[in-house]
């Protein structure tokens, strides 16, 4: 079945959502949201992941001329005893934060938004992973943060790279401790008519629904067969 890769937009510079979105072999475009992500008062981890989510979904679609149909919004915290832990701006915040994650658990919470432009709906919600760390040591932390991996992840690791070795188990999605829940951002984009789960080839297949560009292919087919 013919698709537009245009017509789903991831609206996210990062590429940990990037590579997780392709890995599963859906077609999109990348165009990075200019949402404010600044937490509100008062407002839980869930309800500013989704929200930023949201955001970052809606500004993206908003913008005039951008292309596209569906647009996924995602956003990771790391929280521990419902503190929200950032990225790191130096080697001693780095420090602080991994000592504290140190033999104990904590929570991984991704919130996702699908919007479709067309009939303007909004599938969101927010998806936690509890997370266990084994006890490190000072030569651990010391030389994890030599590698520089801790300091562009929130809460100064990173479960895909080499922090694996502090994470002896987990409950709940890994993707979304990577950044991105798969398992529920496909149920949406299926849900909205995005994809479809799976071809006579077994693939995912992303439907060609839009008027426009179906009328643009018959154009095309149309002005061929004339200049022949």
């Amino acid at each position: 079945m013919p698709y537009a890769p245009q017509e789903i937009v991831l609206a996210s510079a990062s590429p940990r959502r990037r590579e997780l979105l392709a890995q599963v072999g859906i077609n999109f475009q990348v165009v990075p949201s200019n949402a404010d992500e600044t937490l509100l008062a008062d407002e839980s981890p869930q309800a500013h992941v989704t929200r930023l989510s949201c955001d970052k979904a809606m500004e993206v679609a908003g913008r005039p001329g951008q292309a596209g149909r569906w647009f996924i919004g995602s956003d990771t915290v790391v929280v521990r005893d419902e503190v929200i832990l950032g990225k790191p701006a130096d080697t001693s915040e780095a420090t602080a934060m991994l000592l504290s994650l140190s033999g104990r658990s904590h929570r991984v919470i991704s919130g996702y938004a699908v919007h479709d432009r067309e009939s303007r709906r909004t599938l969101s919600a927010a998806v936690t992973t509890k997370v266990f760390f084994k006890e490190l040591t000072t030569r651990e932390i010391e030389g994890y943060i030599a590698t520089h991996e801790p300091f562009d992840k929130a809460g100064s690791y990173a479960i895909q790279g080499i922090g694996a070795f502090m994470i002896p188990s987990i409950e709940g999605s890994y993707t979304n401790v990577v950044g991105l829940p798969l398992c529920e951002v496909i149920a949406a984009l299926e849900e909205l008519g995005a994809i479809e789960l799976f071809d006579s080839r077994c693939q995912v297949t992303q439907k060609l629904q839009s008027e426009k560009h179906n009328a643009k292919r018959q154009r095309l087919k149309k002005d061929a067969k004339k200049s022949s």
